[in-house]
């Protein structure tokens, strides 16, 4: 198994059940490492990927509303897990399970981040799918000033109804 399995037309590519995607980022996102699976699924090279922002595989059909929430939850200094579906340098995209951490320095001070991504569940990428999408709808709604407010307050709203804390249902998935 030393190839990414491929499924055509929509060029997914699924992760082995031993891969890790690590990656590391300053305070900006912007990149400063990559493992070599990161790289591999990504498409791009390691030089391409140093020092660009960890948007570059960001895919569009990824609610800006999911990130507003892991942002939020790394500056108050803890960690997130996320479903998240990336992009490839070829148009391809591929999902992970996503763990995403700051990095504290010896003073205690968060000089960066931390992502270890693993394969996802298939039941879990099924339910956040709907979900992702029904964001996407609210953000193409409210239009791009309050796109991350009005899709994250969807998810909060339906997490509410379940009783659920984000991280409970997402873990649970």
């Amino acid at each position: 198994m030393n190839h990414i399995e491929t499924v055509s037309p929509a060029r997914e590519r699924i992760m082995r059940e031993d891969d890790f995607l690590v990656s590391k980022t300053d305070l900006k996102g912007r990149i400063t490492y990559g493992n070599r699976i990161f790289i591999e699924y990504s498409g791009y090279s390691e030089e391409e990927l140093l020092g660009k922002q960890h948007n570059i595989v960001r895919h569009p059909d990824m609610p800006r509303g999911v990130f507003k929430f892991l942002w939020d939850t790394l500056e108050s200094r803890k960690e997130c897990f996320a479903y998240v579906k990336n992009r490839s340098k070829d148009g391809g995209f591929y999902w992970v399970f996503a763990n995403v951490t700051p990095s504290f320095n010896a003073q205690g001070q968060v000089e960066g981040y931390f992502s270890v991504r693993r394969k996802p569940r298939a039941s879990g990428i099924a339910v956040v799918s709907g979900i992702y999408q029904q964001m996407l709808e609210e953000e193409r709604r409210a239009g791009p000033k309050d796109a991350c407010a009005a899709s994250l307050a969807l998810l909060t709203h339906a997490l509410a109804q379940q009783g659920v804390s984000y991280e409970n249902f997402i873990l649970s998935i």
